[in-house]
């Protein structure tokens, strides 16, 4: 299932980035559904918010040690909503990290395609964007709920 979810997201993420910039210029918005939900096509050097701008190479390196750190865990998980968290992280991780290795200016220090704007919303963001922080929230949901990789629940103690 990890490796699924991770092609699919991969597979979204690249086709949405090849479709804006082959269609849009840089700069360009395109209202989807009017102010609500626009397309704003930039290209972000540095991290969510544009933090970090010109600190590429570092969240290259991040996101190279994230995506080894999946692939090798990846024979641990049992429980199938872990291999769906682990598979929208690769997926997402792996998306900007083609962007940071493989678009302009140059290898590792590429810039990510940005291009979905929010009403309200103060940043522009991707869909590998959106399917990482969908699995940080499932990582929350999973954790409270205490499931372990195996699937099983972690057993309660009674406190006193």
């Amino acid at each position: 299932m990890l490796v699924a979810v991770a092609l699919l997201v991969y597979g979204i993420d690249q086709l949405s980035k090849f479709l804006i910039v082959s269609s849009m210029t840089e700069g360009q918005q395109a209202a989807v559904l009017g102010p609500v939900l626009q397309f704003h096509f930039v290209k972000n050097s540095g991290a969510a918010f544009s933090i970090a701008s010109g600190s590429t190479w570092i969240f290259s390196v991040v996101a190279a040690a994230v995506t080894i750190f999946i692939v090798w865990y990846a024979r641990r998980i049992r429980s199938l909503a872990w291999g769906i968290l682990f598979g929208m992280l690769l997926g997402g991780t792996t998306g900007n990290l083609t962007d940071r290795l493989l678009r302009e200016p140059s290898f590792g220090l590429g810039h990510v395609v940005d291009f979905i704007q929010v009403w309200g919303f103060p940043a522009i963001f991707n869909v590998a964007d959106s399917f990482i922080v969908a699995s940080m929230g499932l990582f929350i949901i999973l954790s409270l709920r205490g499931v372990r990789l195996d699937g099983k629940r972690a057993a309660r103690t009674a406190e006193s």
